[in-house]
C-alpha cells in the first residue's frame, strides 16, 4: 500500500479507500466509536476529544475539532468547524466554519453556514438555516427558520416560519433580538431591526420598527 500507484480514476479511489481506512483506524485506536470505518470521509485534519460517536456516512472537511462526547449523526457534512463537548448533531446536517458550544442541539436537516456561532444549550432544529449569526446561550430556533445577520440574546424562542430579511436588494442589514424574547412563527424581521429583552412578537407580524424592552 505504501507504494501503490495511482494511474487511472479506479486507481485513486482506491487509494482514498486506503487512506480513509487509516484515518478511521487511527481515530478508533484514539477511543472514537466510529459505526461503519467504511463509511466515514475526512478530508483534512479531525480532532477528536473523549467518547465521541461518528455515524455512517459523514464528511469532515478542512480543520474540525470535536469535543467531548460529540455524537455526530448519519449524512452530516462538517467544515473547518468546532463542535463543543456533549452537543448532538442530528442526521443531515451541514455545518460550514461555525462555532458550535457546549451542549446544544443541531438539526436534523439544519444548514449552518459561515460566521454562525451557537452558545451553549442552544437550540438549531430542523430545517432551520444560518448566516454569520449569534445564537445565545439557552436560545431555540426549531423549525423551518431563517436567521442571518443577526444577533439573538440568551433563552429566547425563535418560531417556526420565522425570517430575518436581512437584504433590501442591494445591502445586507442586522436583526438584532434581546433576552428572554418571543418570535411568533411566520413572523418576519426586515433588517435593520431590533427586538428588545422579554418582548414579544405575535405569530404572523412583519416587523419593520423597532421593538423596546418588554413590548
Amino acid at each position: 500500500e505504501e507504494v501503490f500507484g495511482v494511474n487511472s480514476k479506479k486507481d485513486l479511489a482506491e487509494a482514498e479507500k486506503i487512506n480513509r481506512k487509516k484515518i478511521a483506524d487511527e481515530l478508533m485506536e484514539n477511543g472514537v466509536t466510529i459505526i461503519d470505518p467504511n463509511r466515514i470521509d475526512v478530508r483534512g485534519k479531525l480532532i477528536c476529544g473523549k467518547d465521541v460517536t461518528i455515524d455512517v456516512n459523514t464528511i469532515f472537511f478542512g480543520d474540525v475539532t470535536l469535543g467531548d462526547g460529540v455524537s455526530v449523526g448519519p449524512f452530516t457534512v462538517i467544515s473547518n468547524s468546532t463542535i463543543g463537548d456533549e452537543t448532538e448533531i442530528h442526521s443531515h446536517s451541514n455545518i460550514d466554519e461555525a462555532d458550535i458550544g457546549l451542549k446544544c442541539n443541531i438539526g436534523p436537516f439544519a444548514r449552518i453556514r459561515p460566521q454562525t456561532k451557537v452558545e451553549e444549550g442552544a437550540r438549531v432544529g430542523n430545517f432551520v438555516e444560518t448566516k454569520k449569526a449569534v445564537i445565545g446561550k439557552s436560545s431555540k430556533v426549531n423549525h423551518l427558520t431563517y436567521i442571518g445577520d443577526a444577533i439573538i440574546g440568551e433563552h429566547t424562542n425563535i418560531g417556526a416560519g420565522t425570517i430575518t430579511c436581512n437584504y433590501d436588494g442591494v445591502n445586507k442589514h442586522q436583526t438584532k433580538i434581546g433576552d428572554d424574547s418571543f418570535v411568533g412563527t411566520n413572523s418576519s424581521l426586515v433588517a435593520p431591526v431590533t427586538v428588545g429583552s422579554n418582548a414579544y412578537v405575535a405569530a404572523g407580524s412583519v416587523i419593520t420598527k423597532d421593538v423596546p424592552d418588554n413590548a
